[in-house]
């Protein structure tokens, strides 16, 4: 059954990387639709569950936040690295690097895996649990791939490389939710997980995303996709819990 639920997963997924890719003459609006997803997720969905599962305090502060502070922190130093060595060579600094792209990507599909994971897992423990577990990850495989899609894209990979990794998100759950007929996953190594990876994404949100959406277009629409987004995610947690 786990598995099945996951093939929900894949389909909406693929979806969500289907929205992006045809809505391509309204970009800006896109931008800031991802921007309010990943924001939502991350503060709405990721945050309150690393919270539950890290549990443990370190020097006063709670693991799954410190990890959160720590995966931004890594995010930025990683990007102004690379664009010191680029400035170093001759090249833009700000100019977007594929390989960031293609790296935040594979946190997204890494996610997704956790995803399958958390569906696996809650079966083991209650099929009421299991439900809402596979309502809330099904409906946000939606912003998943959405999102996928939108930041390989972003950093100027080829489009082939942005299906590639859309494709990898939308099998990632179905492996993630087989892979617990076989092990567990120690709930604590999941929160610090979840805390580290909200760090990247609100960094790319809030560093990438969300400029590039009001660069050329700083229009009132693209303030309300933001919202839209983070309202979506609002919804689907409310509904799931």
């Amino acid at each position: 059954m786990p598995v099945i639920i996951a093939l929900g997963a894949f389909l909406m997924t693929l979806f969500g990387g289907w929205v992006a890719q045809h809505v391509t003459d309204r970009r800006h609006l896109i931008l800031g639709l991802a921007g309010g997803l990943m924001l939502g997720v991350v503060g709405l969905d990721l945050l309150p569950e690393a919270l539950a599962a890290a549990g443990h305090d370190v020097f006063g502060v709670p693991a799954a936040l410190l990890c959160f502070v720590l995966g931004f922190l890594a995010a930025h130093a990683a990007e102004r690295l690379l664009a010191v060595r680029k400035a170093a060579h001759g090249m833009d600094p700000e100019e977007r690097v594929p390989q960031v792209g293609l790296t935040a990507a594979s946190a997204m599909v890494l996610h997704s895996g956790m995803d399958g994971v958390a569906i696996g897992l809650a079966y083991q423990i209650d099929s009421g649990m299991a439900a809402a577990v596979a309502v809330a990850v099904i409906a946000h495989d939606f912003a998943d791939g959405f999102n996928t899609y939108t930041i390989t894209s972003l950093y100027g990979n080829a489009r082939r490389k942005a299906l590639v990794m859309l494709g990898a998100d939308a099998l990632a759950p179905v492996i993630g939710a087989a892979s617990t007929l076989i092990f567990t996953l120690p709930e604590q190594f999941l929160g610090i997980y979840l805390g580290f990876f909200s760090g990247v994404l609100l960094y790319l949100a809030t560093s990438d995303i969300l400029p590039e959406a009001h660069h050329k277009h700083p229009a009132l629409s693209t303030l309300l996709c933001t919202v839209a987004g983070a309202g979506f995610i609002w919804l689907v947690v409310g509904l799931a819990g």
